[in-house]
């Protein structure tokens, strides 16, 4: 079996986000140098090597990555109401595009993007649409109608110019929701209790990650023997709803191809792509013992 690379020094932007900052403290935890950037900080972080700013900004960014051999690009206005959708859309994809370039060029070869599970572009948009089957893949159709959406599908775009270009590993990670298991209990019980919300969220399969997961899938993205560009779906084995995931596709999805039969809650995301590529598996499911916040499905 080939030996797992270990990068010496990883860039980690948004790196004070709610992603960025488990990772950075992971990384440090486990003996590797982390150069953190972050447009402000919220706390005084454990990385060793801190820059303040955007990460478009290429000046910065060529500073930042001195000494740097891996890069897990994070950074992003997280949401299309945050800011314009021209704000949004220019900022996520500037970003993405200046810090691989930018790491490209600097002859780095290994970078783990955050993409979204919203990348095919269903789950936020406007219109009366579903996905095109069961269970959600990286293959699924697109459909964009949102500039956050979109943003996150071309970074994928851009980590495969990337993989061209500089001959780098680029693995995009296709994330849902995702929290530590206390905020994942609060911000579930708010998101199902807005009326039409729990439809909603049959656009991508009531899905959600804990955070020690993702982290684990973005180190595994950094150290596993693996070249070319990978985007992959990565989501909790379950679905946040206390009903039968057949059950809920019944009532939310009953017109939309299934491929398989989903059995008890089992998520109606395909993540075996993970599986393959990184040797990835979801461990934490918040319908485990004392950690079972989850909710009955209402109307």
């Amino acid at each position: 079996m080939p030996e797992l690379i270990r990068p010496t020094r990883v860039l980690v932007t948004g790196a004070d986000g709610t992603v960025g900052r488990p990772t950075v403290e992971a990384l440090v935890d486990d003996g590797i140098a982390v150069t953190a950037l972050s447009r402000t900080w919220s706390a005084p972080t454990p990385a060793d090597r801190v820059f303040t700013g955007d990460a478009a900004d290429e000046v910065l960014v060529r500073d930042a990555l001195s000494d740097v051999d891996a890069v897990v690009h994070l950074a992003a206005t997280a949401h299309p109401d945050l800011d314009t959708p021209r704000a949004v859309f220019v900022g996520n994809t500037s970003a993405t595009f200046t810090v691989l370039a930018c790491a490209g060029e600097a002859g780095i070869r290994r970078a783990v993007i955050a993409s979204s599970i919203n990348a095919f572009g269903i789950p936020m948009n406007r219109h009366d649409v579903m996905p095109a089957y069961y269970p959600l893949d990286e293959a699924s159709p697109v459909a964009h109608d949102d500039a956050y959406s979109l943003s996150k599908w071309v970074d994928e775009r851009i980590g495969a110019f990337a993989c061209s270009r500089w001959d780098m590993t680029v693995v995009a990670l296709r994330f849902p929701l995702v929290r530590e298991l206390a905020a994942l209990r609060d911000t579930v019980r708010r998101m199902i209790a807005i009326p039409g919300e729990q439809a909603r969220l049959a656009r991508e399969g009531w899905a959600y990650l804990e955070m020690a997961d993702a982290v684990d899938a973005i180190l595994r993205g950094l150290t596993q023997p693996i070249s070319g560009m990978h985007t992959l779906l990565v989501a909790a084995a379950d679905t946040i709803l206390n009903q039968s995931t057949e059950d809920l596709l019944d009532r939310y999805a009953a017109h939309v191809e299934r491929r398989q039969r989903f059995d008890g809650r089992r998520a109606p995301i395909d993540t075996s792509a993970a599986r393959h590529v990184l040797g990835w598996a979801p461990v934490v499911s918040l319908a485990e013992g004392e950690a079972s916040i989850i909710m009955e499905a209402t109307a």
